[in-house]
């Protein structure tokens, strides 16, 4: 069985979609018709734009989600027995097995992009890196810490943990992280603590944006990160896509139960190759490809 993931932030890169846009021309009008929504020309910062443009929370979330979503509307084959994606990588996810029109999902992904960049605003925060720790071990140590807010933001293979909070916990997070046996403790240059309880006002806003939105049900199961379990039900898919915001990334735990409903094969659709190597970290021996 196929199992199509879809990236999230970080995976941008200086140059991202161009080739498939000048040699594909349902592409080059999905491009198009990305600049006229947005307002911008999103366009023309991933051609041309720096890795520091790239990293603008309202750039990458878009750019990412054209990429992949472009990716998978041109493969002449796609045809998905399931779907998940890595946090912005959902709503590609769900895009390109029809949960969505690309047109909503892409102003959805823009007013969440724009909601995140203000909840960032609202206080100092931050995310880091855990390597070499169990899970269980990073939960309890990160709901030691009562006087500031520092949780689990992403399960993302096994010994791979990103933490996130206000700056000062997720400092205090990091000492007594180090000290319990982590191998690194790594602050992440992000815009703030994404999958926090920190960005819920980025998900009050998300909560209208998604009422206000028209869902069909996917072509497939969805695998969605904040239970780790599959869903065609439009009911849940909205509510988790909400959820999703302010709960952690369970992408280990995603991609141990598409293998255990029958995943053989992960094909990565967007730009670079970071869940190929989260996967293959998850389940040896699963065949990993991108598009």
């Amino acid at each position: 069985m196929n199992a199509y993931v879809f990236p999230g932030q970080g995976s941008q890169f200086q140059g991202m979609g161009a080739e498939l846009y000048k040699t594909t021309p349902l592409a080059k009008e999905l491009f198009d018709r990305a600049n006229e929504i947005l307002g911008f020309d999103l366009v023309r910062t991933m051609f041309e734009g720096t890795d520091e443009d790239l990293k603008q929370t309202n750039v990458t979330q878009p750019a990412i989600f054209l990429h992949s979503v472009a990716l998978a509307k041109v493969t002449p084959d796609f045809q998905p027995d399931m779907v998940a994606g890595h946090s912005l990588g959902e709503f590609s996810a769900l895009v390109a097995a029809g949960g969505i029109s690309f047109d909503d999902g892409l102003r959805l992904v823009a007013q969440r992009a724009d909601a995140m960049q203000k909840a960032c605003e609202l206080r100092p925060s931050t995310m880091a890196a855990i390597l070499g720790l169990p899970d269980a071990i990073i939960e309890e140590i990160c709901a030691s810490i009562k006087d500031d807010v520092v949780v689990p933001a992403n399960f993302n293979c096994p010994g791979q943990v990103v933490i996130s909070g206000t700056v000062e916990g997720v400092q205090l997070a990091c000492e007594k992280l180090k000290a319990a046996g982590a191998k690194r403790a790594l602050i992440l240059q992000v815009g703030g603590a994404f999958h926090s309880p920190l960005m819920e006002p980025a998900r009050e806003e998300l909560a209208g944006a998604i009422a206000r939105t028209a869902f069909t049900t996917p072509q497939c199961p969805i695998y969605q990160n904040v239970t780790a379990m599959p869903s065609q039900d439009i009911d849940v898919i909205k509510t988790n896509l909400i959820a999703q915001l302010t709960a952690p990334v369970r992408w280990t735990q995603s991609v141990e139960k598409m293998v255990q409903d029958g995943a053989t094969h992960f094909i990565e659709c967007g730009p670079g190759k970071v869940l190929q190597g989260l996967v293959k970290k998850i389940s040896t021996g699963i065949e990993t490809a991108g598009l």
